[in-house]
């Protein structure tokens, strides 16, 4: 239905449509486990062809279509969006969109030294950096084998000195691989002013073999963390954010817990996803997509793929975390996290 106070349309839930995440590439430089396991994505794997991705002028286009029904935000995310050269261009169209406000990037670190100062040129507003954990041996085990911690960490240090605010860092937290180091990563960034959001092991896709019982959730953390630390919690930013927020006492380190296993926030969600070649999802657990950018390539002009988007969005009653379970309503097969961004 259409919203009468504001024009923009809500879905059958009635939740707006306020965020996307576009996934430029679907290539990355790491292999981690949970989203791109080595045993599948080897040297011979066929990735989408570039000629494919969406061009920076076509991104632009969808997103003003975007903001037209209501989007206010726009994540970049991949695969690694650093590893696409024009991802400056791309950053720079969409954060000039009129009523886009905030443009942010979710990377694994390993290019953000290098790249942390054109970034803050191209008008990005903020990072997130994917980093399971700061010990060397398991930070290899879950990124496949790929990639320096040490890195990631320069990185980090990087985009704190050129000025980027806040500043997430995504922990996704496995039972008996790195929730022993929970704690350990709070010590080494407890004065950093960052925030480190503990992400609780999802079934995205179908590849990660997931289990129940490798779930750490996020009482658990909390319950484990307050061992130590005092910690109060605050209030979210926005209605709808997925992180539940607590602050450590004493210190600058805020920290968020993302429980899409035990505790859904389906009932707010109000995020669109966009593949690098033009594909959109409404649910991070979706198995249908919708080839809008095929539309575009086409001839649609904005106004007939706004009017295809706001039909696609009315409809949409996704609620996968919420139905968890009920095996009459999981997809039989979901599409990978690497395609639509996470």
């Amino acid at each position: 239905m259409i919203n009468d106070a504001s024009h923009f349309p809500t879905d059958v839930l009635r939740r707006p449509l306020r965020d996307l995440r576009i996934s430029i590439i679907d290539r990355c430089n790491f292999r981690c486990p949970y989203c791109m396991p080595k045993d599948v994505f080897g040297e011979n794997y066929q990735f989408l062809k570039k000629e494919k991705w969406m061009t920076a002028d076509e991104l632009a286009t969808l997103g003003r279509v975007y903001a037209s029904l209501g989007v206010n935000k726009i994540r970049i995310t991949g695969g690694e969006p650093l590893l696409r050269k024009d991802v400056f261009t791309i950053i720079s169209n969409l954060s000039a969109i009129s009523g886009i406000q905030d443009v942010a990037l979710t990377t694994n670190g390993m290019l953000l030294f290098k790249h942390a100062v054109a970034l803050k040129e191209s008008g990005l507003n903020r990072v997130t950096i994917s980093l399971d954990s700061i010990d060397p041996d398991v930070f290899l085990e879950m990124s496949g084998g790929k990639g320096s911690v040490n890195k990631v960490l320069d990185g980090i240090n990087k985009v704190i000195d050129v000025g980027f605010s806040p500043i997430k860092i995504n922990a996704v937290i496995k039972r008996g691989i790195n929730d022993h180091l929970v704690s350990s990563m709070i010590s080494h960034f407890l004065d950093y002013p960052v925030v480190i959001r503990f992400i609780e092991f999802m079934d995205v896709g179908n590849l990660n073999k997931w289990s129940r019982g490798e779930v750490v959730t996020s009482q658990e953390l909390i319950d484990d963390i307050e061992k130590t630390w005092t910690i109060k919690p605050i209030n979210p930013n926005y209605k709808g954010e997925v992180a539940t927020r607590y602050q450590i006492n004493g210190h600058k380190l805020e920290l968020g817990f993302i429980s899409s296993v035990s505790s859904p926030f389906c009932g707010d969600c109000h995020r669109a996803r966009l593949t690098a070649d033009g594909v959109m999802y409404n649910c991070l657990f979706a198995n249908e997509g919708y080839p809008i950018g095929e539309l575009l390539r086409q001839g649609y002009n904005e106004e007939m793929i706004k009017e295809k988007l706001s039909s696609i969005w009315v409809n949409r009653d996704d609620r996968y975390s919420e139905t968890r379970g009920q095996e009459i309503v999981i997809p039989l097969s979901k599409i990978e996290m690497f395609h639509m961004g996470g």
